[in-house]
């Protein structure tokens, strides 16, 4: 563990923004969609019987809940100082988290409390749910609620099937639900009989509450959220791929593990059946502040997650040949996603491949104090935009005013 000293020694040689490693993660039960500029000789760096890595977690101070071969860093983020060996991003915030988050956030949140990520498959995953906050409590977890947004600069290629199946058709009911989960060993169980897909949009996105349906399509999606790993599948087979009942019953105590109507419980019924769910849940990019003002101060800022209290996120561009100075009321992780330039007196550039256990310059992190002073961006191509994800914790005061009735 570092002390806090140490800590604050790393901050400041970095002028308030860490530099971090990237931190990948396997699913067992997907196929990699292969965007994420990992070398393909590394897809399977975990070991085949781990599966794929499908995704890349940014900022993290969640550990992975991947079954019994987990290790015992995986899905944590490392700090790489200029000098010295690296840590555990986790470490940092529990010695050192008002350095990093303020003294408000570690007295409000106790921690970081945000879990965002790259997803990448190259075909759907099951339909499946994260459970609420009464749900999660009763296996020792927090409930999840998160949110999409697909990138343009990773989806030039949609892979097999770039829709999502969100929720249920109206009319559905419980005794559907029950049928599908009573012929779970039968091969599919037919749950996308009563559910709706919809086509996803690269530029836009959208808010997934705590037990509504879903199968993510084959997009690469950036996915802020809660920082919790609790799910439950729904689908007993994908692409003619078994998912096991272990999978549906992995937060659900011992005692529910038959009990269809608990698990049918998890679910938020009204919303999944919402006739209206591409209308409450589909989102858009807001500009932060007027376009065309901003654009000619040399950057275009704009929310694309939003309306919760729990997370958001920012993609700012940085226009060729120009340098802005940009401020944010709270800490937040950053992912490079086009271009290259400095980030105070960090390097910044996106990467066109990495080998597994490289360290790039695409992802850092940057401390409240910092933020809210604001930090000076340049972008010294000539043709070539900077742009970059921004994403912050529960709280952010700049959010507030998009929070949802």
């Amino acid at each position: 563990m570092r002390s806090r000293s140490q800590v604050k020694e790393v901050i400041d040689a970095g002028n308030g923004i860490l530099r971090l490693e990237p931190c990948w993660v396997p699913r067992s039960f997907m196929i990699p969609g292969r965007r994420l500029k990992l070398h393909p000789d590394d897809l399977y760096a975990f070991g085949g019987h781990r599966g794929g890595i499908n995704e890349r977690w940014f900022s993290s101070t969640t550990k992975a809940s991947n079954g019994p071969h987990t290790l015992p860093d995986e899905g944590l983020s490392y700090v790489r100082p200029k000098s010295g060996s690296k840590f555990l991003l986790k470490e940092a915030v529990e010695s050192a988290g008002d350095l990093l988050l303020g003294a408000d956030v570690m007295q409000r949140e106790g921690g970081w409390n945000l879990l965002c990520k790259f997803f990448d498959n190259m075909g759907p995953i099951p339909h499946h749910m994260h459970q609420s906050d009464p749900f999660a409590k009763l296996v020792g977890q927090k409930g999840k609620p998160e949110a999409y947004y697909f990138p343009p600069q990773y989806n030039q290629i949609q892979n097999n099937f770039p829709h999502t199946y969100m929720g249920l058709e109206p009319g559905t009911t419980k005794e559907d639900i029950r049928r599908c989960l009573e012929k779970w060993n039968q091969g599919d169980n037919g749950i996308l009989f009563y559910a709706r897909a919809y086509r996803l949009e690269p530029g836009a996105g959208w808010q997934v509450d705590p037990g509504i349906l879903h199968a993510p399509g084959s997009l690469v999606t950036y996915e802020p959220q809660v920082n919790s790993d609790v799910f439950a599948m729904f689908q007993s087979e994908v692409e003619g791929r078994i998912v096991g009942w272990e999978l549906l019953t992995k937060d659900v105590p011992a005692e529910h593990n038959k009990d269809l109507d608990f698990l049918i419980s998890m679910l938020d019924w009204e919303a999944n059946v919402n006739p209206r769910f591409a209308e409450s849940n589909k989102t858009f990019p807001k500009p932060v502040n007027p376009v065309e003002g901003s654009a000619a101060d040399g950057y275009i800022e704009k929310w694309i997650t939003y309306g919760t209290p729990y997370y958001s996120a920012k993609e700012l561009t940085v226009l060729p040949k120009r340098a802005v100075t940009i401020k944010d009321s709270a800490a937040y992780g950053v992912i490079v996603t086009q271009g290259y330039g400095t980030m105070g007196n960090q390097a910044v550039s996106t990467p066109s491949m990495i080998r597994f256990g490289e360290v790039t310059e695409d992802e850092v992190f940057v401390t409240s104090d910092v933020a809210k002073e604001g930090v000076r961006i340049e972008n010294p191509s000539a043709s070539d935009p900077l742009v970059m994800l921004k994403h912050f914790g529960p709280g952010n005061p700049d959010a507030q005013p998009l929070l949802r009735k």
